[in-house]
C-alpha cells in the first residue's frame, strides 16, 4: 500500500485518481458515481479519509467522506457555531445590561422613596412621641431580621440545601478563619454599633430642630466627609495627586490647563462646595436658636456616618452580602443585648418620658422600623444587584422628595439662602458621584484631540512648505535646508 507521506513528498502521480476527491469532500456536492472505493472495517475510507485527515482540507473531520453521502443526497454545511454563539453571546450582554439598568432605575425609586418615607415618618412620630433615642433604638433592634431575609432570599434563588445555622457559620468567616467567638464579636461589633446608633439618634435630633428637607441635605454631606477621611485615614489619593504624577505632560495649552483645575480639585472642591453649603444653612437664620443646633446634629449625623463607612471600608471591604447580612444582623444582637440599658437610664432620669406602653404610638413605630430596615437592606442588596452610583442617586433623591412633602403638605417656605445652600450641597454631592476614573479618561480624551491637532498642523507645515519648493523652483531658486 502507497503511503501517504510518501505521496504529498514524492510529487509523482500516484496510481489513485485525486480528481475525484475534490468533489468528494466539498459542501454541496453529490458524490461521485463512478469508481467506489474501499471502505474498511470501521466504516471509513482509507486513503481518502487519510489524506484529507493529515492535509486538513477545508477543515475536514475524520469519517467525514463521500461514504456518508452514498445515496447521492447533497452535503449541506453547518452553520460555524462562533457566529451563532459570538451574536447570541451578544444580545445576552444587551439584555443584561439592559435589564440591569431597568433594574438600577427602580432600586433607585425604592431607595428615595423608603427614605423619604421613613423621614417624613419620623416627623409624624414627633408630634405625639418625642422619644429620639427610644426611636432608634427600637428600630435598630430591627436588625436582627437582615440575615433570615437574606438567607429566604438565597435559598429560593440558588435552591441550596443549606440550613441556616450552617449559611450562619460560613458566613461567620468574617470575623476570623475560627467563627465569631465572644472577644471578636464584642472588639469588631461595638465600634460599628456605637457609630451606627449615633448617626441615627443625631439624624432624629436634628429633626426635631429643622425641615425634613433640610436635615436631608446636610446628610448628603457624608458624601464629603468619607472623602476627607479615605484621604486621611486610607492614605487614598484623590484625583488631583494622582492625574498630576500621570499626566503631568498633558499641561500645554491655556485650554487644557483650565479644564484640568476642574479635573484635578474635583473632590477638593465638591468638599468646599459642601462646607459651603452647611455655613450658609447655618447662616439662613442668624447662627442662633434651634436652627444653628440642628444644622449641628445633622452635620454629626453625616460624620459619624462617614466614620463608620470608611471603617466599614477598612476592615470589612472585601465582604460579600452573606457576610455583610450576617454583620448587620450582629449589630442588631449587639444593640439588643449591649445598649438596651441606655433607653432605661434616659427613661428614669426622665430626659425620655416614654409612658405606658398602651400609649406608645406603635403603628408608627412600627412603620418606622420597617421603612428603615427596608431602606438598609436596599441599599447593600443593590449594591450588588446594580450599579453602586444608583443607591447614591437615591438617596439625593430623598432631598427633592421631601422637599416636595414638605411644600405640598406642611406648607414649608423655604428662604433663597436654603435654596442655594440644598442646590451647592446637592452638587457637591453630584461631583463625588463621578466615576473613579472619569479623570483619566477626560485626560486620554484631551491627549487624543490635542495629538490631532498637531498632527494636522504638521501636515499643513509640510503641504506649505512643499508648495513653497515648487514655487522657488518655479522663479529658478533652489531653498537649501539648514543643518
Amino acid at each position: 500500500m502507497l503511503s501517504t507521506e510518501g505521496v504529498l513528498e514524492s510529487g509523482e502521480q500516484p496510481c489513485i485518481q485525486l480528481e475525484p476527491l475534490k468533489s468528494t469532500h466539498l459542501p454541496g456536492k453529490a458524490t461521485p458515481t463512478g469508481g467506489s472505493p474501499k471502505v474498511t472495517a470501521n466504516g471509513v475510507h482509507d486513503i481518502e479519509d487519510r489524506i484529507l485527515r493529515i492535509t486538513g482540507y477545508y477543515g475536514y473531520n475524520p469519517g467525514y467522506s463521500s461514504h456518508r453521502r452514498e445515496d447521492g443526497s447533497e452535503s449541506r454545511p453547518e452553520t460555524p457555531a462562533s457566529d451563532i454563539s459570538i451574536e447570541s453571546r451578544s444580545y445576552q450582554t444587551c439584555a443584561n445590561t439592559a435589564l440591569k439598568v431597568l433594574g438600577g432605575l427602580l432600586m433607585v425609586l425604592c431607595v428615595s422613596s423608603s427614605w423619604v418615607g421613613t423621614t417624613q415618618v419620623v416627623k409624624l412620630t414627633f408630634q405625639s412621641f418625642s422619644c429620639p433615642f427610644f426611636i432608634s433604638w427600637f428600630s435598630s433592634n430591627w436588625n436582627i431580621l437582615f440575615f433570615p431575609i437574606y438567607y429566604s432570599g438565597h435559598v429560593f434563588t440558588t435552591g441550596e440545601k443549606q440550613t441556616p445555622i450552617q449559611k450562619f457559620r460560613e458566613c461567620s468567616k468574617l470575623f476570623g478563619e475560627d467563627g465569631m467567638t465572644l472577644k471578636l464579636f464584642v472588639k469588631r461589633t461595638a465600634p460599628f454599633s456605637i457609630l451606627w446608633t449615633l448617626t441615627n439618634y443625631l439624624y432624629l435630633l436634628a429633626l426635631r430642630k429643622l425641615t425634613a428637607t433640610d436635615v436631608s441635605a446636610l446628610y448628603c454631606c457624608h458624601k464629603a466627609f468619607v472623602f476627607l477621611l479615605s484621604w486621611i485615614v486610607l492614605k487614598d489619593r484623590f484625583m488631583g495627586v494622582r492625574v498630576c504624577m500621570k499626566y503631568r505632560d498633558s499641561l500645554y495649552n491655556c485650554v487644557c490647563l483650565a479644564l484640568m483645575v476642574v479635573i484635578l480639585y474635583g473632590q477638593i472642591v465638591a468638599a468646599i462646595m459642601a462646607i459651603t453649603g452647611i455655613v450658609m444653612m447655618a447662616y439662613a437664620d442668624g447662627f442662633h436658636g434651634d436652627s444653628f443646633v440642628g444644622v449641628a446634629l445633622a452635620v454629626g449625623s453625616a460624620s459619624t456616618s462617614a466614620l463608620y463607612k470608611v471603617l466599614f471600608k477598612m476592615f470589612l471591604g472585601s465582604a460579600n452580602l452573606g457576610e455583610v447580612a450576617h454583620f448587620i444582623s450582629t449589630m442588631g444582637f449587639f444593640n439588643l443585648i449591649f445598649i438596651s440599658c441606655v433607653p432605661l437610664i434616659l427613661y428614669f432620669t426622665r430626659v425620655e418620658h416614654l409612658g405606658s406602653l398602651s400609649s406608645l404610638p406603635w403603628g408608627y413605630l412600627f412603620g418606622l422600623a420597617g421603612l428603615w430596615l427596608v431602606f438598609n437592606i436596599l441599599v447593600h442588596v443593590g449594591v450588588v444587584l446594580t450599579y453602586p452610583i444608583l443607591i447614591s442617586i437615591g438617596t439625593l433623591l430623598s432631598v427633592p422628595g421631601n422637599a416636595a412633602v414638605d411644600v405640598l403638605k406642611h406648607e414649608v417656605i423655604f428662604s433663597v439662602v436654603r435654596l442655594a445652600a440644598t442646590c451647592i450641597i446637592c452638587l457637591g454631592f453630584l461631583l463625588l458621584l463621578l466615576p473613579e476614573e472619569w479623570d483619566s479618561v477626560t485626560l486620554r480624551f484631551l491627549a487624543n484631540i490635542a495629538d490631532k491637532k498637531s498632527e494636522e498642523n504638521g501636515e499643513e507645515l509640510t503641504e506649505s512648505s512643499g508648495q513653497t519648493r515648487s514655487r522657488s523652483r518655479a522663479n529658478g531658486t533652489v531653498s537649501i535646508p539648514l543643518a
